[in-house]
């Protein structure tokens, strides 16, 4: 049986899942409006891949006779200025999201639930590559400027992304 606490925490980590999959959408959005179809498509992408993190943490939840609850969800900003300006978003997001895992695992080691703490270095890890990903391609929108054709390119490379959910 899970502890109270561990299952409050959880649930608010599901319900901002949830919203970084909202927010992410919500950029795919905003770059297909752009006509940046390549960003659009890897947007969309990782609104899927954050629904599928909010959807582990309810089976979790499930699992250890918990129950799940989902939150109130705000609705995300759906303009930003530039691609770029949408892409450190979300590295600035996924920082925050590392921030909440971490202190989840932190939840866990302090109340003894070496499951949730199992359960924990998989999102750990799963967010060292989310970061490692979207901070690349902010790297490299900064060194193509105001290129269009660099932005092209980037965007072309973009296109190829597809949903494999990340292995459990």
């Amino acid at each position: 049986m899970i502890k109270k606490v561990i299952e409050d925490a959880l649930n608010q980590q599901l319900t901002r899942e949830m919203y970084s999959s909202n927010l992410y959408l919500s950029m795919a959005g905003f770059y297909h409006s752009i006509n940046l179809s390549g960003f659009a498509n890897w947007m969309r992408v990782q609104a899927q891949e954050e629904m599928f993190h909010a959807l582990k943490l309810f089976d979790y939840i499930l699992d250890r006779g918990g129950k799940a609850k989902i939150g109130e969800i705000s609705a995300p900003p759906s303009n930003w200025q530039t691609p770029l300006e949408a892409f450190e978003a979300s590295y600035n997001h996924e920082q925050l999201v590392t921030g909440w895992i971490n202190e989840l695992a932190d939840l866990a080691i302090k109340e003894g639930d070496h499951a949730t703490h199992i359960l924990m270095q998989w999102y750990i890890t799963e967010q060292v590559e989310e970061e490692a990903t979207v901070s690349d391609i902010v790297a490299r929108l900064k060194l193509a400027g105001d290129n269009p054709s660099s932005l092209f390119l980037i965007d072309n490379e973009l296109k190829s992304r597809t949903f494999n959910p990340p292995a459990a």
